[in-house]
């Protein structure tokens, strides 16, 4: 008898790409399992005159699909890693990762033009803190614009000229499939992704073993202590995704090296850490890194948020 196993997923494309995408994966692990989608609206979506921070953060991408595996109406649920607080709700757990896509930002811009080469004032479109903290730190004389949307729409900011630039996630560009004229990464060490960015991450009943042992079959271990490092930044700082935090772990055999970020959304201010040790530790070193960063005056900063 084939088993059914319910995805709950937004209602975005990238969204249902991720989903379908982690569909196809277990599909391939599992023959016999009949995978279908559960799309929902979450009020990160459906909100969008004002900026995650002022309603809630990116968690409210997560409490709809949440809200499906605790009553039943869905199994697991698939989420972009980087809008997943630190700390899971009573009764849900992270039960794997996917492979890491591309973790960089991209900068687009319609003309190919840097952001070096922008006229002082040009306007920037991203909501995100860590992005605007990190682009005005090094060009303080662009101006960003707080842009909500899907990929799609943001992308028409730019082409409509309602802005100059937009900065997007790579990931979702090449998941896509977009093909955009011009694209830039920014790249390490001058800019660092969100804790978590180009993941994919699969979520399920804390008490649901046989969900948890059909999901491990698609689970990436090297991803999984990357990132693991990143999120303990996140949570020894508080747990919150809106915060203009900045991490990335990348593995050089059995070591970890964990480079961490922490800014004023200004820019003016910006406090680093770099830390590495064995990938074994990685939570350990993720908390290292934000002890580094509070000596420095992390809480202060944020503090000031």
């Amino acid at each position: 008898m084939m088993s059914k196993l319910k995805i709950a997923t937004r209602k975005s494309r990238l969204a249902l790409w991720q989903s379908e995408h982690v569909a196809d994966a277990l599909r391939a692990a599992h023959p016999d399992l009949d995978v279908m989608l559960v799309p929902m609206s979450t009020r990160g979506d459906e909100v969008l005159d004002r900026s995650l921070a002022e309603i809630g953060g990116k968690g409210l991408f997560l409490k709809e699909l949440e809200a499906a595996l605790l009553d039943g109406r869905a199994d697991i649920a698939v989420h972009s890693l980087k809008d997943v607080p630190a700390q899971s709700p009573p009764g849900l757990e992270l039960a794997a990762v996917l492979a890491r896509a591309d973790w960089a930002d991209l900068w687009l811009q319609k003309d190919g033009h840097s952001p070096a080469e922008l006229a002082p004032g040009s306007r920037v479109g991203t909501s995100s803190l860590r992005r605007q903290s990190q682009l005005l730190r090094r060009f303080p004389h662009l101006e960003v614009v707080p842009v909500r949307g899907n990929v799609e729409t943001r992308l028409g900011l730019m082409t409509s000229g309602q802005v100059d630039a937009v900065i997007l996630a790579a990931a979702g560009i090449d998941r896509l499939g977009i093909d955009v004229p011009y694209r830039q990464a920014l790249a390490a060490p001058e800019f660092l992704p969100a804790p978590g960015q180009g993941v994919i991450v699969i979520q399920c009943r804390s008490e649901d073993e046989a969900i948890r042992s059909r999901v491990q079959a698609i689970h990436c271990r090297a991803t999984q202590v990357a990132v693991s490092a990143e999120r303990a930044v996140v949570a020894a700082l508080g747990g919150d995704c809106r915060m203009p935090l900045a991490a990335l772990a990348e593995r050089q055999g059995e070591q970890l090296g964990l480079q961490a970020r922490l800014a004023s959304p200004d820019g003016r201010q910006c406090l680093d850490a770099t830390v590495s040790g064995s990938a074994e530790d990685a939570v350990q070193l993720g908390q290292r890194a934000a002890e580094h960063l509070i000596e420095q005056g992390g809480l202060r900063l944020l503090s000031q948020l």
